[in-house]
């Protein structure tokens, strides 16, 4: 039988991921159907990413393709590098100089990205996340981090 590889893959992968967030789920408290519990709505995202895995795996099988597929390395390392970058380097620089660096690394995923709009993003981005997460959710995030302090 057939089945479209990419397709495959990916239903696979998220059924996989729905199984361990829903594994994790399994201390944590229920609660009832008029009081959820914590772990209420971790599982139930769970069951819908597994729904949506299995739907995609059927889709495999339906629509199947000839050609084979190239993956797009770059795109997969950047995506990944991305929040460890943001993790390793938020407290160093501070919100505003990790999130620049962030999209800068995770636009240039995409072949098709240029600098003026690579620079656009990361304004945009970064004055966005600026002020959702440091301004409207007030987290205790410096701006500017220990490692950026000297310079000025």
């Amino acid at each position: 039988m057939n089945a479209n590889s990419k397709d495959l893959s990916a239903g696979l992968l998220f059924i996989a991921i729905a199984a361990l967030f829903a594994f994790q789920t399994r201390d944590l408290d229920m609660g009832t159907p008029l009081r959820l519990g914590p772990g209420a709505f971790p599982l139930l995202l769970a069951g819908v990413l597994a729904l949506l895995g299995l739907i995609i795996v059927l889709q495999a099988f339906r629509n199947p393709v000839t050609h084979s597929m190239t993956i797009p390395w770059r795109g997969i390392v950047l995506i990944v590098l991305a929040p460890i970058v943001f993790g390793l380097t938020v407290r160093g620089l501070g919100l505003v100089a990790s999130i620049a660096l962030v999209v800068l690394i995770s636009a240039y995923a995409s072949r098709r990205m240029h600098l003026k709009l690579a620079t656009l993003l990361t304004i945009g981005l970064t004055l966005f996340c600026v002020l959702v997460f440091s301004i409207g959710l007030g987290l205790p995030l410096r701006l500017v981090g220990s490692w950026l302090r000297g310079l000025g």
